[in-house]
């Protein structure tokens, strides 16, 4: 075997010994990574073990770019359901902080979910659903003068409470709790009247392909949940201090009409007729059934602070969330009467419900917990626990994932695709 012939070989085995160093480096390195992830996951304050792929976050996830849309479906097909909602099971895939204290989460179904951050951080922020990263932080500051408000020149600031979507996903229209700056008092309080003597209030759309306000429509005192109708021409808006409803027409972003109510109205859900509308006053104690056309209205149910209104995708049922009882109640739109009834925890604030109508899902407020629903038997089938204060909640139809705001600085994520998740049973015995 000549020299040359020597070299070669020699050149294999060094470029082996090569390759199996760097090997042996790249096991340390794992080895290493599973150290720590393993001490993360063990050590005190970590909330859940997650998937891979999935991080649990002290502060808000990086910034992806601003595309300035929604994205797109195609590039991330819905995942598989394992059968209708009411046999799946929530499993807490995600947690997240970072400089919010939402009052309220709304998904557009089409991959962006929005977060309002009330008056304690002064902020809507706006995740993509499929990634949970943020992509948007927009302050509530506005210039209303820009939009034809001349009384209030200069920068205001608002306090997002509560959003919704329109169905194309392109806006959401947000209602600011109080306005302050140029030309306002700049206070307000829950413990109000239309007698406090506070200001008009205002809600901004929220434009998705710019992530901008492009519009300020000022509305009543203490504006807080908002409804559109399904022809998708009005919203509709709860004044909570002034005991009204503003009905704003889009086409012109003006309130067109003013319902007066009862005290502190709050949740609304619009039927198909875009007409007819059932309003939730929670410190009148009462549920109204409103027709919007000529404002008439009467009271379909008496029950201590009734807070929010979900719809049946068929509208055939309407299901209330109580915080007064601890109840949620189901009741017939052809009848406006109770048809069953379950007590879902302490103080159930918001619900949401599954694409397909099967499952409820409700805020525990007092709770600290989430529980799901069957709505064919009203029957609490899951309880999950939260962090404290959950107040918002909503179910994202492009992931099957269901998001939790709690108002003390936390946003939590549960997918809802599987059967075999893990489950927290419900009380043993219901009381109030």
């Amino acid at each position: 075997m000549g020299e040359r012939t020597r070299w070669k070989q020699d050149r294999v085995y060094v470029r082996r010994r090569r390759m199996a160093a760097a090997a042996a480096a790249l096991l340390c390195l794992t080895l290493c990574a599973a150290a720590i992830g393993g001490w993360r996951a063990l050590r005190p304050g970590h909330t859940a073990a997650l998937p891979a792929g999935q991080q649990s976050t002290t502060s808000a996830k990086k910034a992806s770019p601003t595309s300035g849309s929604p994205t797109s479906r195609s590039e991330h097909p819905a995942p598989r359901q394992d059968g209708p909602s009411s046999g799946t099971r929530l499993r807490l895939i995600d947690r997240f902080t970072g400089g919010i204290t939402p009052k309220s989460v709304d998904a557009s179904g089409h991959g962006l979910v929005l977060a309002n951050n009330m008056i304690y951080s002064h902020s809507i922020t706006v995740y993509n659903s499929w990634t949970h990263k943020l992509v948007k932080r927009l302050p509530d500051t506005i210039d209303l003068a820009k939009f034809g408000f001349p009384d209030h020149p200069g920068i205001s600031q608002g306090g997002p409470v509560e959003a919704a979507w329109t169905k194309d996903a392109k806006y959401a229209y947000v209602s600011n709790y109080v306005m302050s700056g140029p030309g306002f008092k700049g206070s307000a309080q829950d413990e109000c009247s239309p007698t406090s003597g506070y200001d008009r209030s205002f809600v901004y759309r929220f434009n998705a392909t710019t992530m901008a306000w492009d519009q300020a429509i000022e509305v009543g005192v203490v504006p807080k949940f908002v409804a559109i109708t399904p022809d998708q021409k009005q919203v509709v808006i709860s004044n909570w201090c002034d005991f009204t409803i503003s009905i704003i027409d889009r086409a012109t972003a003006t309130q067109v009409k003013v319902i007066r109510l009862a005290a502190q109205p709050r949740g609304i859900v619009i039927m198909p007729d875009n007409r007819t509308a059932y309003v939730a006053a929670m410190y009148g104690n009462k549920v109204f059934r409103v027709d919007l056309r000529t404002g008439e209205h009467h009271v379909i149910l008496a029950v201590s602070r009734p807070r929010h209104l979900v719809l049946s995708p068929d509208s055939k049922t309407l299901y209330l969330a109580a915080s007064g009882t601890n109840t949620v109640y189901k009741i017939s739109t052809r009848t406006d009467k109770v048809v069953a009834q379950v007590i879902s925890g302490r103080e159930p604030r918001s619900m949401t419900i599954s694409q397909d109508g099967t499952a409820l899902y409700v805020v525990n407020y007092f709770g600290n917990t989430a529980s799901k629903i069957t709505t064919s038997d009203m029957k609490v089938v899951q309880q999950v626990p939260t962090d404290p204060t959950p107040i918002g909640i909503t179910y994202d139809d492009a992931t099957h994932q269901v998001w939790v705001a709690c108002y003390g600085g936390s946003m939590l994520i549960f997918d809802d695709t599987s059967r075999g998740g893990a489950t927290s049973s419900p009380p043993a015995t219901a009381t109030e």
